[in-house]
């Protein structure tokens, strides 16, 4: 059974870092999935596809796919510099500017 781990990116509509620490582990599709002729509705047998399991580290993700026997492909994040001003964003507001507030 093929799997893959990998730490999740940040939604696009949020700048935020939570929940992209952890590293999650997804089996492949087994089958392929059909659409259901009365409703419409897609579907799968497979019901591996609705797993996803949450570890700390790579290496308890990489560990526990060992002990099953899983195949597995590891996809490295893309880190980014974090853009982390001295002041933030509340220094926009600060009593004690030195300079004339310009918009």
């Amino acid at each position: 059974m093929r799997a893959r781990i990998f730490q999740p990116a940040r939604t696009a509509m949020s700048s935020g870092t939570a929940r992209t620490r952890r590293w999650v582990l997804e089996y492949a599709p087994t089958q392929s999935r059909e659409i259901d002729p009365l409703m419409g509705w897609t579907g799968s047998g497979d019901t591996n596809q609705q797993v996803r399991l949450t570890f700390a580290t790579k290496e308890e993700a990489l560990d526990y796919a060992q002990d099953k026997g899983l195949e597995v492909t590891l996809v490295e994040p893309h880190k980014r510099k974090p853009n982390i001003r001295p002041g933030g964003y509340g220094e926009n507001f600060a009593t004690n500017r030195r300079t004339v507030w310009t918009h």
